[in-house]
């Protein structure tokens, strides 16, 4: 039997979904540049990418990152190279180019990808994964990993609950602003910034054990 403050973790799960950050962003940027499919897949990878972590937290992985300064510094800087990487790709972006075909296209399975691998690499939300579900486990549980794993699956289910909606009606955007480039150049620029900024916080901030 799995023990659990489920709706205590459910209504706290959300707010922090809720809150806006680099899986966020990144949902919307391709939302709006490939349409409203184009952001459910990356929201879809995202949410994957919290299974991921599901299954490492489970394992005690999480553990090892809040142990493992080597390892720790190695994700933190593959994720900042990453998201820096998608930013720059943002800012690059001409008038010229979204008035002829918009953003360059990525296949479905790239933006599953994107999303996915943002997520992955990111290793605060590793230590996050190992920290929070277990606040919600019942004291005594007789199977706490069985219950950590299953909280991990909720909150993944949950974000995608959240941003594939986003990502769907900012899609719905993609037209009207495609034929208003100065506009959708901006929104590129802006989400570039956010996110080379992101990468650049992630990589410059002090690890842990600091």
């Amino acid at each position: 039997m799995i023990e659990a403050a489920w709706l205590l973790f459910v209504a706290t799960s959300l707010l922090v979904i809720a809150t806006p950050g680099q899986d966020m962003i990144l949902v919307m940027s391709r939302s709006v540049a490939q349409g409203p499919a184009a952001g459910v897949l990356t929201a879809a990878g995202v949410s994957t990418g919290l299974m991921g972590h599901t299954v490492l937290a489970a394992l005690g992985l999480g553990a090892i990152l809040r142990t493992s300064e080597l390892l720790f510094v190695a994700l933190k800087l593959v994720g900042a190279a990453y998201l820096a990487w998608i930013g720059i790709g943002l800012l690059r972006t001409r008038a010229a180019e979204l008035v002829l075909q918009g953003a360059v296209p990525r296949s479905r399975g790239r933006l599953f990808f994107d999303g996915a691998f943002s997520n992955l690499s990111n290793p605060k939300i590793a230590i996050f994964y190992f920290a929070f579900p277990p606040q919600f486990v019942s004291q005594g549980a007789a199977h706490p990993t069985l219950s950590v794993f299953a909280l991990g699956l909720a909150f993944a289910g949950l974000t995608f609950v959240v941003k594939g909606p986003v990502g769907l009606f900012a899609g719905l955007l993609s037209g009207w602003l495609r034929v208003r480039p100065r506009v959708l150049v901006g929104l590129h620029r802006t989400s570039g910034t956010v996110l080379v900024g992101l990468g650049l916080k992630l990589a410059f901030e002090p690890s842990h054990s600091s």
